[in-house]
Formats: structure tokens, sequence, C-alpha cells
């Protein structure tokens, strides 16, 4: 599958912005950002770099966003169709912003957001 930055960046933005609005209600000071690949190497669909909920002490000082990173190129192999990549694109999203609420990853598989 093939789709410039730019689109899905704008398919990223759309499925965001279908998530019900009580998952987003709790986020903040967070930026979404897209990416071609993990710098790292790793074959990721997503990260999320920052202080979870259930560990922050005092917040708001001037800290840095936390970031959900979505790799796109990741989400790009993986899918078939354009439908494929918004169910993948979906997942991440939820899966990255329960990190941002503390759900491990084992949490997250028994939900079905892994």
């Amino acid at each position: 599958m093939d789709l410039s930055a730019e689109d899905f960046e704008r398919l990223v933005t759309d499925e965001l912005d279908a998530l019900p609005q009580d998952i987003l209600d709790g986020l903040e000071n967070v930026a979404f950002v897209v990416e071609d690949r993990s710098e790292d190497g790793d074959d990721l669909f997503g990260r999320y770099d920052g202080v979870d909920l259930t560990r922050r002490g005092q917040y708001g000082f001037g800290e840095l966003p936390d970031r959900i990173v979505l790799f796109r190129l990741s989400h790009l192999d993986a899918a078939d169709t354009l439908d494929d990549l918004r169910d993948e694109v979906h997942t991440t999203l939820v899966h990255e912003i329960g990190h941002f609420y503390g759900l491990d990853d084992d949490r997250l598989h028994e939900l079905g957001w892994a």
C-alpha cells in the first residue's frame, strides 16, 4: 500500500477525530506526531513517549508535551486496503492513548487493543 505522508497524516487526524470523546477528554499536553519509521529500527506501529497518568506527580509547569507517534511506513507495510489501514491506525491510536492512561501491553491485549 502506498500513501503520501500528507495523506497519511490526514487519515490519522480523521481517525483521531472519530474516537469517542470520553477517550479524548483526559488527554492533556499530548502531541500526536507522524514519522516514517522508528529511529531505533524497531518495526513498531506507534509509541507513547511520556509519563503516564498513573506515575505523574505534580504536572503542568512547563513540561514538554507527551508524544504519541504513529509510524507511517509500518502501517503501510501491514495494510492491503485503505480500510485495513484505517483499522490499524485506529487500533494504534487507542493502544498508545491507553499507555497515556497507564495501561500496560498485557492489559491492552486483554482489551483487544494490541
